[in-house]
């Protein structure tokens, strides 16, 4: 596995954040989404959650933005690494500092918000 403080140094986490680790590399579509979204509901919000995959999580970006998680995705190797945290602190009040890029590494083109859903099966049109 890639050294994550050397990764977590390129991306705008907090340095001060515990942080937990979800590998998602050999997980079959949807557990990847599925599994991160579970697994950041059940994390404080002083935690980072670091994501391993074997590609970026494109359909991840946008569930994140609407809860209000910022995340930066890195490649290192073969290895996609994708930091999500809050700007709220454990007791749900506003940590200090940083603008959010969240969202900034989703090329053009690439909105799953507007095709299929991969996690319930239907297309933006509610047809399955």
């Amino acid at each position: 596995m890639p050294d994550v403080t050397a990764i977590l140094d390129r991306t705008g986490v907090p340095a001060d954040r515990e942080r937990e680790t979800l590998d998602a590399r050999d997980l079959p579509p949807p557990r990847p989404l599925r599994d991160t979204l579970e697994r950041l509901a059940a994390l404080d919000d002083d935690v980072a959650l670091i994501q391993f995959n074997d590609r970026r999580p494109r359909h991840l970006y946008p569930r994140l933005d609407d809860r209000g998680y910022r995340h930066e995705t890195v490649e290192d190797g073969g290895t996609v690494v994708t930091a999500i945290w809050t700007d709220r602190d454990a007791d749900g009040s506003a940590a200090a500092g940083g603008d959010s890029t969240a969202g900034d590494d989703v090329p053009a083109g690439d909105d799953p918000a507007a095709g299929d859903d991969p996690t319930d099966g239907t297309n933006r049109t509610g047809e399955r």
